[in-house]
């Protein structure tokens, strides 16, 4: 059980003893996050308890602001769910809630019934109470407790209902918050990606695509010098695209290592000999890295594309990755002992596709408010050297 669900169990045993404990738990329930939705379906437990009616339901207005949608429910019946799931913004009372801050009683229970064929409003549910959900001046929804005889509800517990609503208002917009930040996070996924495209995919098809008219020309005139020159250059090109493009899809199909950049960095090296041939180390002698999410994102595909570069074109045996930490910042340092930058880009790579992998890195390196410089190795193999900046730990106190 989670801890809101503990808060929100709590609170239905003692919504009707103590009103102000309620209230409270459910400040603290909303306060512990997880999914809105069936945090509100507990949530409608304790208010139904606290108000003694029947049955509840919380809805909440579409994006287009024309509809209420239900979201949670506890207590209707089966028949009336089937019509109640979406209703028009300007109906009745509830639409009364759902655009000014209310608290009020719907006038006619039995024009509620008009919506379905089914006898609950006027029999089984004698009055309905609609309550706003505002927040910062605006309103998000209602919610609504059905009763099943004349209810009267007390001042006090009229102003307790009213308070709740607010929270649940502020609730739902912190819900709406969290979902504009998933969709610019994957807008920023999807530019991300196209920017990869572009950078590791779409210079290189160019190229084939300016070979392609001197291979026929060569091939027409019947110079098979010429020709498999050119067939070699398209051939190599083509094999760096499908390379990219796979390291494209594994960045976006797979995601950091839940365990952390360490984690992920060993995890690398576990397989690398395998399928490289290249024996990979990690060395360090830290336990946090004290790096944010995006941080480890970052620097994982900056490791990632350097040793990807390391199994393409160096021709090494080995492989190092060093991770050193000061006050002020992270060092990742990245060698081999193969044939150097200079020379594995010449003998594998006549598009500089290798050039274009690091100015992604830089790229990557730059959201970081790092720097990273790429030259030899003591060993004459290739060197990449990754900086990153991190937050100063606070002062002691005296």
């Amino acid at each position: 059980m989670t801890l809101a669900q503990e808060h929100l169990h709590k609170t239905a045993r003692t919504a009707q003893l103590d009103p102000g404990v309620a209230v409270s738990s459910l400040a603290s329930a909303l306060a512990a996050g997880g999914e809105l939705e069936p945090l509100l379906e507990r949530f409608l437990t304790s208010i139904v308890a606290l108000a003694g009616a029947q049955a509840g339901a919380v809805r909440v207005l579409t994006d287009d602001g024309k509809y209420m949608r239900l979201v949670a429910q506890l207590g209707l019946p089966a028949q009336v769910l089937s019509t109640e799931r979406l209703m028009q913004r300007d109906c009745g009372m509830c639409g009364v809630a759902a655009s000014t801050d209310v608290l009020a009683w719907v006038d006619d229970v039995k024009s509620c019934a008009r919506h379905g064929q089914d006898a609950y409003f006027g029999l089984q549910c004698q009055r309905v109470l609609a309550i706003s959900l505002p927040h910062g001046g605006e309103v998000l929804g209602i919610y609504n407790l059905f009763f099943a005889t004349d209810a009267v509800i007390e001042l006090h517990t009229q102003a307790i209902l009213r308070l709740i609503g607010q929270l649940l208002g502020l609730a739902l917009h912190n819900a709406r918050i969290e979902r504009e930040r998933l969709r610019l996070t994957v807008m920023k996924e999807r530019q991300e990606m196209v920017n990869e495209v572009h950078d590791a995919i779409a210079q290189t098809l160019a190229y084939v695509k300016m070979r392609l008219p001197l291979l026929n020309e060569s091939m027409l005139a019947h110079d098979d010098a010429r020709s498999l020159k050119y067939f070699s250059d398209v051939k190599k090109a083509v094999g760096e695209v499908h390379d990219n493009l796979r390291e494209v899809m594994t960045y976006f199909r797979t995601r950091m290592d839940p365990m952390g950049l360490l984690h992920a960095l060993h995890g690398i090296a576990n397989g690398f000999l395998d399928r490289t041939g290249i024996e990979l180390e990690i060395c360090h002698s830290i336990q946090h890295l004290d790096l944010s999410d995006e941080q480890e994102v970052q620097v994982f595909h900056i490791v990632q594309e350097a040793l990807a570069n390391i199994a393409k074109h160096s021709m090494a045996t080995h492989a190092l990755v060093a991770i050193d930490k000061t006050l002020e910042c992270l060092e990742f340092v990245i060698e081999d002992d193969g044939l150097g930058f200079a020379q594995a880009s010449a003998a594998a790579n006549p598009v500089g596709a290798a050039h274009l992998g690091l100015e992604i890195m830089q790229g990557r390196a730059q959201r970081l408010g790092g720097t990273i410089e790429m030259g030899r190795s003591e060993g004459g193999g290739t060197r990449v050297r990754l900086v990153v900046p991190v937050s100063a730990p606070p002062a002691p106190v005296p």
